[in-house]
């Protein structure tokens, strides 16, 4: 995948997606390519249920654009042409991801590294790593979406202090402002990334894709759109057979098989508002 600077793995269900540009996996044109061509196996792959996105090696997920790049962009309208907007077109992608999408941050995460990271539904961040949006010390600002998708997760208040003082901040701190949702020992990013995995796919993967779609666009509907958008997924949710598989397990006092228990018609489900309550390895 566009000189293996992305790596994409299938193991069990789970796509590991891996940014390997050493030493800093510092992002370039490649590596949009690398990624999308990565997205397209992974959606056309039925037997995937979750992605984890990660760095290889232990230095950094990603530190940010090849500065290397910006010389030859310095027309009017060729940072947007070139770099920019193909860039907004892959992280937007990344963001409304089908399925659900975990980052793991083994290293550094600064500038692009962090708009790649806050595209994604889940964080996990290394407890020693640093978490940052420099561009303003080179003049710029975030300019594929850190902007806003930072704010979304932190607030208008703390994603200025992150991106017009350049500095970064740790592991600790972004777990407290809602920047990362798990902090992990070092070197264990991926690991605890699959433990989250592994829980996401025992989950009904319509439902929660159709919760997700909700919930990315809580910022962007009024409160009457997101109502009638919740109602339209509600009901899809509702009359899917991963809720007759749901309700019929709770009923019958034992797990839910999603993915693999099949649906029939020889046990009647009651109502649910009756119950309470890329270079790629394929691996069996």
């Amino acid at each position: 995948m566009s000189g293996a600077q992305v790596r994409l793995d299938v193991t069990d269900g789970v796509a590991t997606v891996v940014l390997d540009n050493p030493p800093l996996h510092v992002w370039n044109a490649a590596m949009t390519r690398g990624l999308t061509e990565a997205l397209d196996a992974v959606e056309n792959d039925p037997s995937v249920g979750v992605v984890i996105l990660t760095g290889a090696g232990d230095r950094a997920f990603c530190a940010g654009s090849d500065i290397v790049e910006f010389a030859p962009m310095r027309a009017p309208g060729e940072a947007v042409a070139k770099k920019l907007r193909p860039q907004h077109e892959l992280f937007a992608r990344l963001a409304a991801f089908p399925r659900p999408v975990i980052a793991a941050l083994n290293g550094h995460t600064l500038g692009g590294g962090l708009e790649i990271a806050v595209c994604c539904d889940l964080i996990v961040a290394e407890e020693q790593i640093g978490i940052g949006s420099p561009e303003i010390t080179l003049g710029v600002f975030p300019g594929s979406g850190g902007t806003f998708r930072v704010a979304r997760r932190i607030g208008t208040g703390r994603a200025k202090e992150m991106q017009l003082l350049g500095e970064p901040v740790d592991a600790a701190t972004a777990l407290a402002w809602g920047l990362v949702n798990r902090v992990a020992p070092r070197g264990r990013a991926v690991e605890v990334a699959r433990e989250l995995a592994d829980v996401l796919l025992r989950r009904p993967p319509r439902a929660t894709a159709l919760c997700k779609s909700v919930i990315d666009a809580a910022h962007d509907l009024t409160e009457k759109e997101l109502i009638e958008r919740s109602l339209a997924a509600s009901d899809e949710a509702f009359t899917s057979a991963e809720s007759a598989e749901g309700v019929r397990a709770f009923l019958a006092k034992r797990a839910p098989d999603f993915r693999a228990r099949p649906v029939t018609t020889a046990e009647p489900v009651e109502s649910a508002a009756s119950v309470g309550g890329v270079h790629k390895e394929t691996h069996a």
